[in-house]
């Protein structure tokens, strides 16, 4: 039985329906915390989440708000606090990829993903860290007054030509996650990073769903294995309770090594 780790809290998953943030919601349930699963299409992906999670014992909603709009993350965030009271947990996972070269990439390209990727962690994180602070400090409820967790990717280290918009989001929110670390730190309020490399998603099936496309992935990746979402989950898990209570402004790279280039692994 997955201990109840996160027992008595309440999070927030942004982009919860599917992917990454699916697997995080429900590892998040399972180690006890109540979770809201955000949203922006998918209501029935969204509510078979969370009918998942409440299988399993934990209390759980879906929300629908694009998180790149400010008035729908305002009455997101008014809905999470009347229904739970308060908020502990952010767990910024929303983003999308509009991939072009970019001497082709229009505005729009540019702009969405911008608005998605990191105004959409800037507009949670914000209410977030209010609530936070309204709330204080309860040490009943966790040692910190408030864990946010940033959904990076090793792109905000490895540069990828072809993904400039989506590359310079995620180098933007590493930045963003440590100047709000410095900033809030003193007042008990955790933030940090996780940064994933090649997980085995919809988004990328193309990078692994035949023998041939594995293989050649593999050369990028020296512990010769994908990432799984549960891989994931269960460092979510992990960087929200108190078991990492020390750690804040990091970034986690959960990327089997891929940011250590293994194309280099023979001298380059």
């Amino acid at each position: 039985m997955t201990e109840k780790k996160l027992k008595g809290q309440v999070a927030l998953v942004t982009g919860g329906s599917s992917g990454i943030g699916r697997a995080i919601a429900i590892a998040l349930g399972k180690a006890g915390a109540a979770v809201i699963v955000n949203y922006a299409s998918s209501a029935a992906s969204a509510e078979e989440v969370a009918a998942e999670i409440r299988a399993g014992g934990s209390d759980a909603i879906a929300i629908k708000a694009d998180v790149s709009r400010e008035e729908e993350v305002f009455s997101m965030f008014g809905e999470i606090i009347q229904q739970y009271g308060t908020l502990d947990i952010l767990v910024n996972n929303a983003g999308l990829q509009q991939d072009a070269p970019f001497d082709e990439m229009t505005l729009e390209q540019w702009q969405k993903v911008i608005d998605v990727n990191l105004t959409g962690q800037f507009l949670c994180a914000r209410e977030a860290i209010r609530e936070f602070l309204r709330r204080g400090l309860q040490p009943e409820r966790s040692r910190a007054c408030g864990k946010i967790i940033c959904m990076s990717s090793v792109h905000e280290l490895i540069p990828w030509a072809g993904h400039v918009n989506y590359a310079a989001s995620k180098g933007a929110i590493k930045m963003l996650m440590q100047s709000l670390a410095q900033e809030y730190g003193p007042r008990q309020i955790r933030v940090n990073s996780i940064c994933p490399g090649a997980i085995r998603t919809p988004i990328n099936k193309a990078a692994w769903e035949t023998p041939q496309a594995y293989q050649q992935l593999m050369t990028l990746i020296p512990y010769n294995r994908i990432g799984e979402p549960q891989d994931v989950g269960n460092l979510a898990v992990f960087l929200a309770s108190d078991d990492s209570d020390y750690i804040t402004g990091a970034s986690i790279f959960i990327d089997g090594g891929m940011a250590v280039y293994e194309s280099f692994a023979d001298g380059g």
